[in-house]
């Protein structure tokens, strides 16, 4: 599967806002959107009217980069979204949410979805005592994610055991022991990306 390889710095800009993909610098100045708020490239500053279609694209690529998808992995994820019943955007974006990878990023015990994946990948984590090192595999209601024992030694998570971490409504977290639970699935309201996902629909229903 292809990955990107470019400076995620370079999607920000693209995208004209934050996707949080380098963890504390996002928060930073040193961020790259806050130097140069304008699109990558010698004609990124050249104001441009956008169509519906150009909207609409606009929107499945920032939702992707959000996550950190491919495009095929993504048009998969529509696909299966669109089977379920209500509404198809909605569940799209809670089969994202419910990714093991962006499930350890809302849990805190990641910066970024970059680095959750890489943390995943691997091998560092379980769901409910088994082995999961695939970014892409899918946690439900009451699967419960934990750092494993041998990982917990690792700086990395021993800085985590002294944060304050806030979680979503759908998931709950003990830091002390390093491992959080999924409550329920999360609802459109609990889920803060900011995504106009009727765009996406629309896209693909041409």
């Amino acid at each position: 599967m292809s990955r990107y390889t470019d400076a995620n710095c370079k999607l920000c800009r693209r995208e004209g806002q934050k996707l949080f993909l380098k963890g504390e610098r996002c928060y930073s100045t040193k961020c790259a959107l806050e130097k140069r708020n304008y699109a990558p490239g010698q004609h990124g500053q050249a104001r441009k009217k956008q169509s519906d279609y150009g909207n609409q694209l606009r929107e499945k690529q920032k939702a992707k980069r959000f996550y950190g998808v491919q495009e095929t992995q993504f048009r998969n994820l529509f696909d299966k979204a669109a089977k379920k019943s209500g509404k198809t955007g909605d569940n799209l974006l809670i089969m994202l949410e419910t990714r093991l990878d962006n499930a350890v990023f809302r849990l805190g015990f990641a910066a970024s979805r970059k680095e959750a994946r890489q943390l995943v990948t691997h091998g560092h984590f379980t769901i409910n005592g088994k082995k999961a090192n695939i970014p892409s595999m899918e946690v439900k209601a009451g699967d419960v994610i934990a750092v494993k024992s041998r990982s917990q030694q690792s700086p990395k998570f021993k800085e985590i055991k002294d944060m304050q971490i806030t979680v979503p409504q759908w998931m709950d977290v003990d830091v002390n022991k390093l491992e959080g639970k999924i409550l329920a699935l999360p609802t459109r309201e609990q889920i803060d990306t900011p995504i106009a996902e009727h765009l996406i629909v629309e896209l693909y229903s041409k």
